[in-house]
């Protein structure tokens, strides 16, 4: 059958696809936050499946997680010499925060990968997967929170008004733990080696940053801020602890924190967008 030609003889143009949008981008994102009760459930069932047949299920993440801050709050805190009614907390609430970031990072890099047949079975937005990763870290976050209650009711942090702060820091998580998902989850899935890389940062990047340490062990003798501790105002991970942390220590928060971290999610952000556009319709071919 000839193609269908115009009045001047000139075969039509063939359709532009729109495949590789932004609209498109949006499109996906909006539409899996719309399936929510699909990837609720599949965060649910995530957590369930991963505690079957265990006697304590969930709570094993609350027990290894508080056993592990207690040991290295107690042992490192006699090391630098650090007062445990602080120096406890402090850390407790550090590798509370600390799994969140580590958790995101990690699941969402085989986040696809690790369901390559529903993928391929179930046509649904991309996004469906991300927002499902995002939840189940939250789920862990919120089993690991009753270590802080703990905590708090033993120790009694003086607390004020600047609590509340912890709220945004933690809107700004959820926005990271998002585009963190979209970036390393899809370029992962194309490039498996970059899933090893980052378990081997993660754990260099954990000693980098002030968890089990404190940044104000960095100060010098006169009590102005040391060559080290300008060194790890670099490291964004400290920013990203801090807003969330200090807050629940009693402690102001700088604005630098706050700049870097929201200045790091704008950046995220856009590689994310920019990934859906030009790679999220390739996900199921690279699965």
């Amino acid at each position: 059958m000839s193609a269908v030609v115009n009045d001047g003889g000139i075969p039509p143009a063939p359709p532009v696809s729109d495949s590789k949008t932004f609209a498109r981008g949006f499109q996906d994102l909006a539409d899996g936050f719309r399936n929510r009760e699909l990837w609720l459930h599949l965060g649910w069932t995530d957590i369930k499946q991963r505690y079957k047949r265990s006697v304590l299920g969930p709570l094993w993440i609350t027990i290894a997680t508080g056993v592990t801050a207690v040991a290295m709050g107690i042992l490192y805190g006699a090391l630098f010499h650090m007062d445990i009614e602080y120096f406890l907390p402090y850390v407790t609430l550090g590798f509370i925060f600390w799994g969140f970031i580590e958790t995101t990072i990690l699941d969402g890099s085989v986040v696809f990968s690790t369901n390559e047949g529903l993928i391929k079975q179930l046509p649904a937005p991309v996004s469906i997967h991300v927002y499902r990763n995002v939840w189940r870290s939250l789920i862990i976050f919120a089993h690991n929170v009753v270590i802080y209650v703990i905590i708090y009711a033993v120790f009694r942090p003086s607390l004020d008004w600047s609590v509340i702060l912890v709220i945004p820091a933690m809107g700004l998580y959820i926005l990271n733990a998002v585009w963190v998902t979209i970036v390393f989850g899809i370029m992962s899935t194309r490039f498996r080696d970059i899933g090893q890389l980052l378990s081997t940062m993660i754990r260099l990047v954990f000693f980098m940053t002030p968890i089990i340490w404190s940044a104000k062990s960095l100060t010098n003798v006169s009590g102005g801020i040391s060559d080290r501790a300008k060194l790890a105002q670099l490291n964004p991970m400290y920013h990203y602890l801090e807003i969330a942390r200090a807050p629940l220590m009693g402690e102001p928060v700088a604005l630098h924190h706050w700049i870097v971290v929201i200045g790091c999610t704008l950046l995220g952000w856009i590689a994310a967008l920019l990934v859906m556009r030009n790679f999220r319709s390739r996900v199921p071919y690279w699965v």
